[in-house]
């Protein structure tokens, strides 16, 4: 048969096959030495501290390198994970975007800085479609161009800046796109609209405004929308309803107004719904109640009103309900009772009637309920712990009557339980006096009766007790069955008989109150050992016997009303040297005598000494000068002759006892320095430090020495110098005075201040420790939660019990001394802005924004400062770290958004991760954030007050049930 053509040689056919093998391999060695190249050019720009990229040599090849990941044909770089390895330094424009052949590239969670490369979205290799370059310090502005087959860009919480460019439209391949976290301004544009392949968008925390696009109805792939913790405004577009892929839509804190559209119906497939913080009016719409396969839906803190509709029994799923601070009317749906999911149910600060439904907690899961601040009527259900899990019960300012329920007497999961100012009545069941788990109980202002002092109280876990305003009767409890009681309120009641001796082992009290009572005897000495009592009231009693002179040695003890009862004898004369005693009431006594001169005493109110038989005082007193006797009879001389080997021999302490007083008066001493005025707020220091101990410490390094010890009494003290003497007004001594007299466990104490014409100090107590900042990263979640409390119990100390209230003015880290038992130890400002140290924290990260424009503190400023230190405690961040800058408001942003959009493991430090150690607890670490965003709210008066913070802080370390998405009620 004849050939059809000419059929090349086998030798033609190998050499082409050997040239193409070689050509192949010339192109393969050819990009594998560029990529070589790109790579070891980037290890060599940045800094590596912790060797993560070690093995970056000729000793293995490339695709053996840490992070790195080759595809399996060409070996090729095709994956470069380098997420947190505490890489830092600036991204070059010729860097690892040019891998020609990487599709994944992730450099997340490291230190890098500076502005991302120009070119990166012009000249990046066309093959990728990953890149997260989140939780970074980058700045600038988000780089124009795009690379259209990019899938995933992640840039989230940096400190990019500017506007979003327009030409993030033309990203069309995009599913996932997240730029929240930023200082990003300007409008959402439109274009963003035309990435219509999208399906998760997040741009929360940022500066955003204007209105969101309408446009948004062509994203139909869209699963997740997060837009909140901006500034946007106007109404939430009809189009989000045609979204139906929708799963998550959040919006909250923002400024929109309108109603929430009906159309966010149709979202079927939605399961969570968060509005809340916004302007939002009207009603709910019928249609949200048919989203099924909602589980949790919050529309708290708007302006929402209408009726809560019964067609809530639809969402069968829902877990969690937030309706709070709205304007709601109408009654409770019965509906809610049949959602066998739900577990939090929120409808506190509205304006609902009505009763509790009857059947309320029997089929659902409850744990948290808050129905406060009310006009809600009827009793109280008695199904509200079915689910064997309540925790917390808030039912407080209603009109609520009738008995607590047996059900609740045997709710052993119950923590915390407030139900005052309702009008119930009664008495407590023997079982509520034994329930475990409780630390907080208010019952006060209601109708109670019965005689609690008959019967067993077994709570171990109480801390807070009111009892106050009902009508309680018979003798006071031995014992609660608790030692950690530090609020204890019994006020207004008919108790009767005598104080136990035995409330002086409650070495926890801070607040006693028994006034308002029928309580008869002494007061008992055995108070005193209560040595963290700050506040004491026995007022409107029938209280006899002397003042306990035992009451000047309680360190801290601020606030003092004895009014109104039947006491007798002086007044004791070591109550006026008490250095932390503010305000003192004993008037309608028996009392008589000289009435001390000096501390509290020394501008007391004429009505709080009146009705007594007191004499002397001071000009505020009005009280009449004490008299002399005159026309001593003949025989008064024989006597006093008689007791004068008496007098004698007591003459010696009496002289130690004057010169003890006199140490603590304001003295003039000369040395070879010239003449100083020294002046000790406690008469221990005054006979162990002389002026010349204090000079001698001043001449240290930096004018500040720690641990130096006098030659007198081994005693340990730190000098600070006072800068530009003759600039400072003496109204500042008279203020330096005042805190002296502060006495906390939680506070660095002044103990004295010595001054010439040319040179002042300030003598502070030596605390042995570190500073807060050198340690906070060493720490354990136990011993930061323990930190925390105490310098929340410090500022409720200056905030509530001193008056006037004292200002820190700086809370920060560095004012902060940890000691050898883990109290945290503040140190105060000093008055005024004297010193370089007070006019510098002006610009501190840790001065809220309102003081920084407008120099004025005050507590809600000191909040502020408090909150960004709880920051700083659960994420191991601090507001000047390079990641924020200088803009301090960065990080509360940061937080802002990992709060409501990140997983825990994101933001929380590892050293305190659940499952890191066993003392760590998910949900104390997202309540405290949660209160940490309260009190940085950029609004002041949003911020809780110091008192509130406290009891907060108690509240969310005892949450042991796991609850999400759970918000800060302020009924709490």
């Amino acid at each position: 048969m004849a050939k059809t053509g000419a059929q090349a040689s086998p030798v033609v056919v190998f050499s082409m096959f050997m040239l193409f093998i070689v050509l192949f391999f010339s192109f393969v060695v050819s990009d594998n030495g560029k990529e070589v190249e790109i790579l070891l050019s980037f290890k060599s720009s940045i800094y590596d501290p912790s060797g993560f990229l070690s093995n970056w040599d000729s000793s293995a090849t490339f695709c053996q390198w840490h992070g790195v990941t080759c595809n399996n044909n060409l070996s090729h770089v095709d994956k470069l994970d380098l997420s947190a390895k505490n890489l830092t330094g600036k991204l070059v424009s010729s860097s690892i975007f040019h891998l020609p052949f990487i599709q994944t590239l992730n450099i997340s969670n490291n230190q890098f800085y500076g502005e991302i490369p120009e070119d990166i979205f012009s000249s990046s290799s066309s093959s990728l479609r990953f890149l997260n370059l989140s939780n970074n310090n980058f700045t600038g502005q988000i780089p124009s161009g795009s690379i259209p087959g990019l899938e995933v860009l992640d840039l989230s919480n940096n400190m990019l800046s500017g506007k979003i460019p327009p030409e993030i439209g033309s990203f069309y391949s995009l599913k996932f796109l997240d730029l929240g976290g930023n200082v990003l301004v300007g409008e959402i544009p439109v274009s963003i609209t035309n990435i219509t392949s999208l399906q998760f968008l997040t741009l929360a925390s940022n500066q955003l405004v204007g209105p969101i696009p309408h446009g948004l109805s062509k994203m139909k792939s869209l699963e997740w929308i997060y837009v909140g913790y901006n500034n946007l405004s106007g109404q939430i577009p009809e189009e989000i309803g045609m979204l139906t892929s929708l799963n998550h839509l959040d919006l909250v804190y923002n400024n929109l107004t309108g109603e929430i559209p009906s159309s966010l119906g149709n979202l079927s497939d939605l399961q969570y719904l968060f509005l809340y913080q916004n302007k939002l009016t009207g009603p709910v719409p019928d249609s949200i109640f048919g989203l099924k396969k909602l589980v949790s839906l919050d529309l708290s803190d708007n302006s929402l009103s209408g009726e809560i509709s019964e067609l809530v029994i639809h969402l069968q799923n829902l877990e969690i309900l937030h309706l709070f601070g709205n304007i709601f009317t109408g009654k409770i749906p019965k509906a809610l009772t049949s959602l066998p999911r739900l577990q939090v149910l929120q409808l506190w600060s509205n304006r609902l009637s009505g009763e509790i439904p009857e059947s309320l907690g029997r089929n659902n899961n409850l744990t948290i309920l808050d129905l406060s601040t009310n006009n809600l009527t009827g009793r109280i259900p008695d199904g509200l712990c079915s689910s064997g899990r309540l925790f917390k019960l808030i039912l407080f300012s209603n009109s609520l009557e009738g008995a607590i329920p047996k059900n609740l007497s045997t709710c052993t999961s119950l923590q915390r339980v407030r139900l005052q100012n309702n009008r119930l009545s009664g008495e407590l069941s023997s079982e509520f006096t034994k329930l475990p788990l409780v630390y907080f109980l208010d019952v006060s202002n209601n109708d109670l009766s019965g005689n609690i002092g008959d019967q067993e109280w077994d709570m171990p876990a109480l801390e807070m007790l009111s009892l106050a305003g009902n009508r309680f009767s018979g003798r006071l409890p031995n014992s609660f069955g608790s030692q950690k009681i530090e609020d204890l309120d019994l006020s207004g009641n008919g108790f009767s008989g005598t104080i136990p001796r035995s409330f002086g082992s409650l070495t926890e009290l801070m607040q006693f109150s028994l006034s308002g009572n029928k309580l008869i005897g002494e007061i008992p000495e055995e108070l005193s050992s209560c040595k963290k009592l700050v506040s004491l009231d026995l007022s409107h009693n029938q209280l006899s016997g002397q003042i306990p002179s035992g009451f000047a040695e309680m360190p801290v003890l601020s606030q003092l009303d004895l009014s109104d009862n039947q006491l007798s004898g002086e007044v004791p004369p070591q109550l006026g040297k008490m250095e932390s005693l503010i305000q003192v009431n004993v008037s309608r006594n028996h009392l008589h005598g000289r009435l001390p001169s000096t501390g509290a005493f020394l501008a007391i109110n004429s009505s709080a000494v009146s009705g007594n038989h007191l004499c002397g005082g001071a000009e505020t007193s009005g009280l009449p000068p004490c008299k002399k006797v005159k026309n001593l009879n003949w025989w008064f001389y024989v006597a006093c002759s008689l007791v004068a080997l008496v007098l004698l021999a007591f003459a010696a302490f009496g002289f130690i006892f004057i010169r003890k007083r006199n140490n603590l008066e304001l003295k003039r001493v000369e040395n070879e320095d010239g003449i100083w005025e020294l002046q000790f707020f406690d008469s221990n220091v005054s006979k162990s430090v002389t002026v010349d101990d204090i000079t001698l410490s001043a001449k240290q390094v930096n004018g500040i020495c720690r641990g130096n010890k006098s030659s007198a009494n081994d005693f340990q003290f730190v000098v600070k110098e006072m800068n530009d003497v003759n600039s400072i007004p003496s109204s500042f001594w008279s203020e330096i005075k005042q805190l002296g007299k502060l006495q906390h466990p939680n506070l660095v104490n002044l103990i004295g201040t010595c001054r010439s014409d040319k040179n002042a100090y300030l003598v502070y107590e030596y605390i042995k420790g570190k500073l807060l900042s050198e340690i906070l990263h060493e720490l354990t979640w136990e011993r930061r939660r323990k930190i925390a409390m105490g310098i929340a119990k410090a500022l409720k100390f200056l905030h509530s019990y001193c008056s006037p209230s004292i200002i820190v003015g700086d809370i920060s880290p560095e004012r902060v001394i940890v000691d050898g038992k883990d109290e945290p130890r503040l140190r105060l400002s000093l008055p005024g802005l004297l010193s370089t140290e007070n006019k510098a924290f002006i610009s501190s990260a840790y001065v809220a924004p309102e003081t920084r424009e407008s120099k004025d503190m005050s507590e809600k400023s000191d909040i502020y400062g408090f909150g960004l230190i709880l920051i700083e405690l659960l994420t191991g961040k601090g507001p000047a770290d390079a990641e924020f800058g200088d803009q301090h408001q960065s990080m509360v942003e940061w937080a802002r958004y990992c709060y409501s959009d990140c997983h825990l493991d994101m933001w929380v430090d590892p050293m305190i991760r659940p499952g890191h150690a066993s003392d760590v607890n998910h949900n104390q670490i997202v309540e405290t954030l949660n209160l940490a965003l309260h009190c940085t709210a950029g609004d002041p008066t949003a911020r809780p007050s110091a008192t509130d913070v406290s009891k907060t802080l108690q509240s969310a370390f005892r949450i042991t049930s796991c609850v999400s998405t759970l918000k800060l009620s302020s009924s709490v």
